[in-house]
């Protein structure tokens, strides 16, 4: 119970919570709910924590327990030992982080048998003791009475008695802890190219010579060094500057308190020296690498996460017939028509370019495509040979007779077309359609619905993100499917329309409840009632509480069904629409009279005020959709290669990715640009998603084009920017790292000469009780 508490403590602080909120949501996640189902109908019981909060609470959870499970196995290793005191119990009980209890942990965790232990078995254990005890004595002269047959030497001696202190400092868990702190503060991050790997590493080349604090360092370009590192193109060190090693060593050699003058200190002082040399520093610059490598990988999963969302809730063109362009030279442009439903009518493939140069009959066969289904919408993959297909379309539409309204065309990210067009799942839905045609049905699929057609494809093929695949793919896999779940539930599903696919992602269904409500629906035709759902096979009630309120029926006999409104409150929107004496489907989008009403008089004993405000608004819009409204970019003319910009173009164009430092835009050239973050506005801009999220359409103007590198620099100020070069000089000028302050606590602290010091007491005592 005590353990329950702290962890509801900790969380709250971090969600900006109180303790009694975070156990109730716990409580909820422990019993099988959802974070949708949590947020959005369970407002009352957990004091309305929304889903980013819950999502945090989840993730910390399960940390702070797998924590909570190594605090009590490693007090269960110490008691076994008989080594657990109160002291140390209390210090392992007020460990907040996993590597402070491994610090603590190390003098007991059981280890392979180490120098320092043959030293003790060679009886060099009380020659520690005698240095440490008398600082004005000669080593060398206490040494000379502890030689015999397995230490010959005065150095053999002194060597074994170097190994057990460097054992003890390297165990000192506050040592550890300032060292760390200290690094943490004033290390720097140094990249050097290996030799002879120039060539192979080019793109590495802003890291051949590369150092800056660690503290520092953004994601992208940790990642960045860390894959150089991986391919063998550069070294990478952490490390203080040679002021910083200095400090680091006094900082070693204060725990032993060897300030004084004599001998003992003086030899203290070289052990300790070499401690930090040989021992500590590597295992520090191991541990800082980790830390960087585990934040950078959070704050790129954080990145990948969120314009993964973004693209999913892009804006829907909406249930118009769709023709869907895959673009290519050679094996030519693959074509599907949809309908209205997303259901492929027809496909074909045209040959417009080389090798064929049949362009007369690509228009003609697309012609008749338009005419005969009634295309109002034409999506083009953004591969290769987009902007000659699109400057096709073009040429075509200005050519469509009168009596033919012309259909818009939209450029459409095709990232995850293909490893949808040869999964299985492509496999089952279109078993009797040549792969390379699949591509062309999602294109078209995914402009008029992004979110149904994108949950088909595994979230990390998506390509949205910043280095994706240098970072913990499980944890990314997580992270990004709960995005998946969060904006499915937020749009609601349509019952009698969506794919086992998109049903998986509702709240408490899943792939097999998913497939089971589906075979369902072919089997009986479509759900006249949300209750129906009790009829399908395997769906109980508790799955049914989870996914109700987010699936929608269109047209049914309960107008609720077709609203956010879980079948558990019915019953108070009754009531509402009783109090306005009117038929439930007038009143449904009549704000002015719901406006009037008083969300206090319907609050009874089951459901209190969040939850009748929520009930009141969605029957001011019920079903709404929570996306934007649908806009495309228009490409200028003339503009299809990275040749064809020049420095000062203003270009319209599509928001395709968000990273860390800034924008990446498609304009039409086959090759994104990037808004790099100072560029986004005309203010200071520290996170890109301030200004811009994925499927934006921007104005934009170019400001470098390094065609040999394949580089577009642009921005969005309105004062004309400046080229990414000046931004790199501008950096760089300001590169180095400040010299930081000498570090508070053991150095300047504690007795001085020949006294012991707390450090060297523990370890005196330590090896008597050895």
């Amino acid at each position: 119970m005590e353990t329950e508490q702290r962890i509801a403590q900790t969380i709250a602080k971090d969600i900006g919570a109180r303790p009694e909120q975070v156990r109730a949501a716990t409580a909820l996640l422990d019993e099988g709910a959802t974070v949708p189902f949590v947020a959005r109908y369970r407002k009352e019981v957990t004091g309305g924590l929304d889903d980013t909060q819950l999502r945090l609470l989840a993730e910390r959870l399960g940390y702070l327990r797998e924590m909570e499970a190594r605090r009590a196995a490693i007090l269960k290793s110490i008691s076994e030992q008989d080594k657990l005191t109160d002291e140390l119990a209390r210090q392992i009980q007020q460990a907040e982080t996993k590597a402070a209890l491994e610090d603590i942990y190390l003098p007991y965790k059981p280890k392979r048998r180490t120098k320092a232990m043959i030293a003790r078995e060679n009886g060099l254990g009380p020659l520690v003791e005698a240095i440490l005890s008398d600082r004005a004595a000669d080593p060398e002269a206490l040494a000379a009475s502890y030689l015999s047959e397995a230490v010959p030497t005065v150095k053999d001696a002194l060597t074994g008695a170097r190994d057990i202190v460097a054992e003890g400092l390297t165990e000192n868990a506050a040592l550890l802890g300032d060292l760390r702190s200290f690094l943490q503060k004033e290390a720097l991050l140094k990249a050097k190219v290996i030799a002879g790997q120039e060539d192979k590493g080019a793109k590495f080349s802003d890291y051949f010579d590369h150092r800056e604090r660690w503290a520092d360092v953004p994601s992208h370009r940790a990642l960045a060094m860390l894959r150089a590192s991986n391919e063998g193109v550069v070294t990478l060190d952490v490390a203080p500057d040679e002021e910083g090693v200095a400090r680091a060593e006094a900082m070693v050699a204060a725990a032993l308190e060897a300030r004084g003058t004599g001998k003992a200190d003086a030899w203290l002082r070289a052990a300790a020296g070499w401690t930090w040399r040989v021992k500590l520093s590597l295992s520090m610059m191991l541990d800082l690498l980790g830390d960087l490598r585990g934040r950078a990988q959070d704050e790129a999963i954080q990145v990948f996460a969120r314009n993964l969302k973004d693209l999913l809730l892009a804006a829907p063109a909406g249930a118009r017939p769709t023709l869907g362009l895959d673009p290519g030279i050679r094996t030519g442009v693959k074509v599907a028509v949809v309908d209205a439903t997303g259901k492929v009518v027809e496909t074909t493939t045209v040959y417009p370019f080389q090798p064929k140069n049949d362009l007369r009959g690509a228009q003609a066969a697309l012609m008749t495509l338009i005419a005969r289904h009634g295309v109002e919408l034409i999506a083009i993959g953004n591969g290769t040979a987009s902007r000659e297909t699109e400057r096709m379309v073009a040429d075509l539409i200005r050519a469509l007779p009168a009596s033919v309204k012309a259909p818009t065309k939209v450029v459409v990210s095709e990232a995850g077309a293909s490893v949808y067009s040869a999964s299985e799942l492509a496999a089952r839905e279109f078993p009797d359609l040549d792969v390379s045609l699949r591509g062309a049905v999602s294109i078209a699929r995914r402009l008029q619905d992004p979110l149904a057609e994108l949950v088909k494809i595994e979230p990390k093929s998506i390509g949205v993100g910043q280095y994706q695949h240098d970072v913990d793919q499980h944890r990314l896999g997580r992270s990004l499917e709960a995005v998946v779940e969060d904006a499915v539930n937020a749009v609601g599903v349509d019952l009698n329309t969506a794919s086992a696919p998109l049903l998986a992602h509702v709240s408490g269904l899943g792939p097999g409840l998913a497939e089971a409500i589906v075979a369902h629906r072919d089997a009986n035709g479509a759900f006249a009632a949300r209750r129906d759902l009790l009829k399908v096979a395997r769906l109980g009630p508790r799955a049914f509480e989870q996914c109700a309120g987010f699936l929608r029926i269109r047209d049914g006999a309960e107008p609720l069904d077709a609203s956010a409104v879980h079948p558990e409150a019915y019953d108070v929107a009754r009531r509402i629409v009783k109090a306005c004496g009117r038929d439930i489907r007038a009143l449904m989008g009549d704000s002015a009279t719901l406006k009037r009403l008083r969300a206090e008089d319907f609050v009874d004993a089951s459901f209190g005020l969040p939850t009748v405000r929520d009930i009141l608004s969605e029957l001011e819009k019920p079903g709404r959709d929570p996306r934007p409204s649908f806009v495309t970019a228009t490409f200028t003319d003339g503009v299809e290669e990275i040749t064809d910009l020049k420095p000062g173009m203003v270009l319209e164009g599509t928001v395709t990715n968000v990273a860390a430092f800034g924008a990446f835009v498609d304009i039409g050239v086959h090759q994104d640009g990037l808004v790099h973050v100072s560029q986004l506005a005309d203010r200071f801009i520290k996170d890109p998603h301030e200004v811009v999220k994925a499927g934006d359409v921007v104005k934009v103007r170019v400001t470098e084009v390094d065609v040999p590198r394949k580089r577009i620099g642009l921005t969005m100020r309105k004062d004309g920017g400046t080229s990414a070069k000046e931004d790199r000089a501008a950096r760089d000028a300001n590169k180095g790292a400040p010299k930081g302050k000498a570090p508070r606590g053991p150095m300047q602290a504690g007795p001085k000469g020949g006294d012991t010091g707390a450090f060297g007491a523990a370890l005196l005592d330590a090896l008597k009780k050895r």
